[in-house]
């Protein structure tokens, strides 16, 4: 098990970026929240098998790629709150 912050840049508001990534973290059985940032991008917080992790990040990239700018990728440590995946507001 592992945790990543994932911070997306580009143009990731308003084009179905937070409920498709929800959608492929809940289709990979992670765990966590996505949300937009007030400048304009876009965080995701997952945990789960290091695999799904990337995976996950493989899935946005091709849904997205024409999208995303640039990404950014923390390693944290597992967080027992989090047992589903939201969206946040």
């Amino acid at each position: 098990m592992g945790a990543r912050r994932f911070c997306f840049v580009g143009r990731v508001q308003g084009v179905g970026f937070r409920y498709t990534s929800r959608r492929i973290a809940l289709g990979l059985s992670l765990q966590g929240y996505v949300r937009n940032l007030a400048d304009g991008s876009v965080e995701m917080f997952a945990q789960g098998p290091q695999a799904a992790l990337d995976r996950c990040l493989e899935e946005i990239r091709d849904s997205f790629g024409e999208y995303v700018r640039e990404v950014t990728v923390t390693e944290l440590p597992s967080d027992p709150r989090y047992s589903d995946f939201s969206v946040r507001y």
